[in-house]
């Protein structure tokens, strides 16, 4: 049995979290903004980057199929120790690589530690995240989400400002690598130990059982449901983080800088609306929050693919933003309806956005080779038209907490 927490073990417990994501989405978004000087300082093309992203992605698969393993045999807090390290060392490993090395291979080692270090925390933070919510019986998870958005705008706003002074990417993934670590460490003393996420140490025949529960998961369609929400919004949002610098620069001829003010657009309206999508769900429910801001961010896309001029394309950008914002955050939080069981299913929900938000890109990359960039990215508004479809799949099922709406309040 958990032990009942105060309020101010709550509210460290909640900070603590909201740390975590923020670190993780600044030091993604700090590899991404530097992309074109990847792609330059290595000499190489779009096939070849999107086979780094791919191996990036795999190293993530690898990452959330351990992730259950992990928090079944540590617990979710001292897995996130663990997996916090190897994502900082995977930064620090492509600094290295790109720069300093010039090599293919160590670059691709780094970002394949930084694939299984951020999809396995990525699990358990959003496991954290949804024990929170519930505990404070209230939508938070956009909110949680926010965060991970504030670290992209934070990492592609530091980007923006290195590569306008030409400061080489190893300098600037090392001193991200390193302020991840200690932050993301420093946060995992205010998470509280609990039953619940297997933090309390396991015999081999109890961590079976555990195991077993959380696979079971897997039979429920309801987790297939949420998962088509997610894989459209996924698709969304990670095409944006790895694309969108390079759409800009090789799809809209514009500058490196202004491709990263782009990506800095997107993540500054993806964040507003995260800040504000928990009051908008409390209010119109989760699935009509969710229809909504589909036809947003099919709208923003189609906008930039054809955007005849800049500012035209930074609507599109600041709509897709805004529409791709609440897919991944409230498919979460519909996954963890149910207290007993949610664990393990935001687990199962987790891994079959990320499978989208990590294999999509590298799959785009080898597309685009053929074809282009903007033609590529009709691929997924199509996709998004399907998140708007499956939307019903995240109405609350009986006795949850959070996301039915109060339109009369």
């Amino acid at each position: 049995m958990d032990k009942v927490l105060s309020r101010s073990q709550l509210v460290n417990w909640r900070t603590a979290v909201f740390t975590i994501f923020f670190v993780t989405g600044l030091g993604f978004a700090s590899w991404a903004s530097r992309l074109p000087a990847v792609k330059r300082d290595l000499g190489i093309d779009d096939a070849e980057i999107g086979i780094l992203l791919f191996i990036s992605g795999a190293a993530a698969i690898v990452g959330l199929s351990i992730a259950n393993v992990l928090v079944v045999r540590l617990g979710a807090r001292r897995g996130m120790f663990l997996t916090i390290v190897t994502f900082s060392l995977g930064v620090a490993v492509v600094g290295l690589g790109v720069e300093f090395l010039e090599s293919y291979a160590v670059t691709a080692i780094g970002l394949a530690l930084m694939g299984v270090g951020m999809s396995a925390t990525d699990v358990m933070m959003n496991v954290e995240a949804a024990a929170v919510e519930q505990a404070f019986e209230k939508t938070l998870m956009p909110l949680f989400h926010a965060f991970f958005s504030l670290g992209t705008v934070a990492g592609a706003g530091i980007g923006v400002l290195m590569a306008v002074w030409n400061v080489g990417v190893a300098w600037h993934l090392w001193v991200i690598g390193i302020l991840v670590l200690i932050a993301g460490l420093v946060a995992l003393r205010a998470v509280p130990i609990r039953e619940t996420m297997h933090d309390d140490p396991a015999t081999p025949a109890t961590r079976r059982e555990r195991l077993a529960e959380q696979l079971a998961v897997w039979r429920d369609p309801r987790t297939y449901a949420i998962g088509a929400i997610m894989l459209g919004m996924a698709f969304a949002e990670g095409s944006a983080n790895d694309w969108l610098t390079i759409a800009m620069v090789d799809g809209h001829g514009e500058t490196e800088a202004v491709g990263a003010i782009a990506l800095t657009v997107f993540s500054v309206s993806m964040t507003v609306f995260r800040v504000l999508g928990g009051p908008i769900v409390d209010r119109i429910g989760r699935v009509w929050t969710l229809r909504v801001l589909a036809v947003a961010a099919g709208l923003g896309l189609i906008l930039f693919i054809l955007a005849p001029n800049l500012p035209i394309a930074f609507v599109g950008i600041a709509l897709w933003g805004a529409g791709a914002s609440l897919g991944f955050p409230l498919g979460m939080s519909a996954a963890a309806d149910d207290p007993a069981k949610a664990a393990a299913s935001v687990s199962a929900a987790a891994t079959i956005g990320y499978l989208a938000f990590l294999c999509g890109p590298p799959a785009l990359g080898w597309i685009s080779n053929q074809i282009g960039i903007l033609p590529t990215l009709w691929i997924i508004v199509g996709l998004i038209a399907l998140s708007g479809l499956a939307s019903g799949a995240a109405r609350p099922i009986a006795g949850s907490k959070v996301g039915a709406g109060h339109p009369h309040h």
